[in-house]
């Protein structure tokens, strides 16, 4: 595998623990493996995190899983306007420690971040149907979220609402128009002493 995945059909969950697809539907449905059920249907999905605390339970080793993980940074870009968006997806692919997802809202943020994992989401204040600060605050208020880092990008914010932002758990604040390096600095700032754990 060449991305790190973060939600896993029971024939995934199965494989990466090297035991019957069966076998993790009844885990599943007794309850001993958390998960849920894709609305109006039967698949069953599991988190990253499930999976690995029933793999620690069970004493089943992580080797399948961690030999997924890729090292790069996951960047999840959050922002309704489409050029911007490919600026930033076009620099941050070419320069090669990202791996990338993109959001046009703040209810697709929402999905985006539950399914991505993002380790930095970087977040357009003004967004079409929220503002940052439900995005931040929303993200932050799940505790399996909280070392995601947020940066806000805005063009518009004064000092007061970026206060707000800061508080409702945003990591850093970026002024529009930036220079698109000075984003890269940051991202690497606020995700460098995770970033360097997790890799090595």
């Amino acid at each position: 595998m060449d991305k790190m995945k973060n939600l896993f059909t029971t024939g995934e969950a199965a494989e990466i623990c090297n035991i019957s697809q069966q076998t993790i539907i009844r885990c599943f449905d007794s309850g001993r493996l958390d998960g849920f059920r894709i609305p109006g249907s039967r698949f069953r999905r599991i988190p990253r995190e499930k999976l690995i605390k029933f793999m620690k339970d069970n004493g089943i080793p992580l080797d399948h899983l961690n030999a997924e993980k890729t090292g790069k940074i996951k960047a999840l870009i959050v922002d309704d306007d489409a050029e911007i968006v490919e600026l930033m997806v076009d620099v941050l692919s070419r320069d090669g420690r990202f791996e990338l997802c993109t959001a046009s809202s703040g209810y697709e943020a929402g999905l985006q971040t539950l399914q991505f994992r993002p380790d930095v989401i970087i977040l357009d204040y003004m967004l079409p149907d929220v503002n940052g600060n439900v995005v931040c605050q929303t993200i932050k208020s799940n505790p399996d979220f909280e070392s995601i880092k947020i940066i806000i990008v805005s063009g518009v914010a004064n000092p007061e609402e970026i206060e707000d932002l800061l508080s409702a758990g945003a990591t850093d604040f970026l002024k529009k128009p930036f220079n698109i390096t000075e984003l890269v600095d940051r991202i690497l700032q606020v995700v460098d002493k995770e970033y360097v754990a997790a890799v090595h």
